[in-house]
């Protein structure tokens, strides 16, 4: 009751003002990345037509298939009722041995980057405005988190260079800046609240990298971690709260299932604190039937009890990571609250855009962005006390 009063409720204005102020979209630049994306592509698919020896549809698994493990005799890596797959997964695989592979990977990026986002964004900029107005649903996700759609949002890449790209023709209106405030590694921060192992606690408060603090813990015995040492720390940190098993963690590292499980064991050896909260938190679901969030949103698990072992481990990473990702959800959302308050009151002209997950998104007239910068920072920070 007090989750549905005191935060969703309250939240429906701010989300309304969001969606009727929307973000300015340049048209043009996205206009002149789809032809660039065009003939790239052009390019790609000639490449892999001279690879091929012949013209195929490069867009057809089946003719995929025909060609890659029939014709050129690649390995089969996985099957499915009507094949040989070439999916994603089989083409990642395949492409560290192969050319080929490796140019239908590209084709394939290029193509979803130019239809998902550089044509669909262009027909959703609204005509009268120039601008992008989106939907946010606050019913739509299981642990709580908003959801983005017409378009989706929150999803535009950002690790590529094409993907920066495409957020690079999100931009101000004259005279204003975009101001972007995003809460840091506030998962690992939430799971340091909630287990309270002071080795977590004190690595936060000194303000170190978390990342490369696990590593120097678990894996180069207090010596600096090299970055490949640092990656595989961030994989472990990130693993252990969705509950990723040592299968898991062997394929995302690609290192062999007994080392992934000793890293593991490395892992809740040192920080057993974080092993007792993960084992609690399935406990009580298991008992109560639900997990529940720093708000009292509820996550009904109804197969923590089941028989079949594969959807009752499901049923445990959901429990271990309900109360952490879910209150991530409940703080962004109390944020809001706060910064749209705040923003009601007159001191400024700024509007609140966008959130995407642990960030918010304003739009400022230039000489208020300071003083912008510092309310977002004041109101993020003291939203709650960890």
């Amino acid at each position: 009751d007090g989750l549905y009063r005191e935060l969703e409720l309250p939240l429906v204005p701010v989300l309304s003002a969001m969606e009727c102020t929307g973000i300015k979209v340049d048209g043009h630049q996205l206009q002149s990345m789809s032809q660039e994306l065009s003939s790239r592509i052009l390019q790609i698919e000639e490449k892999a037509y001279e690879l091929i020896g012949e013209r195929i549809n490069l867009a057809s698994p089946k003719q995929l298939a025909h060609h890659f493990f029939e014709k050129l005799g690649y390995p089969v890596i996985k099957k499915t009722k009507t094949g040989a797959s070439t999916d994603h997964s089989v083409l990642e695989v395949l492409a560290k041995d192969y050319e080929l592979p490796r140019v239908i990977l590209e084709h394939r990026m290029l193509s979803k980057l130019k239809s998902t986002y550089v044509d669909a964004l262009q027909r959703d900029i609204n005509p009268k405005t120039g601008r992008i107005h989106t939907s946010y649903n606050q019913s739509g996700t299981a642990t709580g988190r908003l959801s983005s759609t017409s378009p989706n949002l929150q999803n535009i890449p950002i690790r590529t260079e094409d993907g920066k790209r495409i957020r690079a023709a999100f931009v101000p209106e004259d005279g204003n800046v975009l101001i972007a405030g995003d809460y840091s590694q506030i998962e690992l921060r939430l799971l340091a609240h909630f287990c309270e192992d002071e080795a977590f606690i004190e690595a936060f408060v000194q303000g170190e990298d978390i990342h490369s603090r696990t590593a120097q813990e678990i894996l180069t015995n207090g010596a600096p971690p090299s970055a490949d040492a640092r990656r595989k720390a961030k994989a472990i940190n990130f693993g252990i709260i969705y509950g990723l098993s040592d299968f898991g963690l062997s394929r995302q590292l690609e290192i062999p299932r007994a080392e992934a499980k000793e890293y593991i064991e490395m892992y809740f050896a040192r920080y057993p604190k974080i092993r007792h909260f993960l084992d609690k938190s399935i406990a009580d679901a298991t008992s109560l039937g639900y997990a529940t969030t720093l708000c009292g949103r509820r996550r009904y698990i109804p197969n923590l009890d089941s028989k079949n072992k594969n959807l009752r481990q499901a049923g445990e990473r959901v429990a271990m990571n309900t109360p952490i990702q879910g209150s991530a959800a409940d703080l962004i959302k109390m944020a809001m609250l706060k910064v749209h308050s705040r923003l009601q009151h007159k001191e400024f002209k700024a509007k609140l855009l966008l959130q995407v997950h642990d960030e918010l998104v304003l739009e400022a007239p230039t000489d208020e962005k300071d003083s912008v910068i510092e309310m977002l920072r004041e109101e993020m920070v003291n939203v709650i006390n960890l």
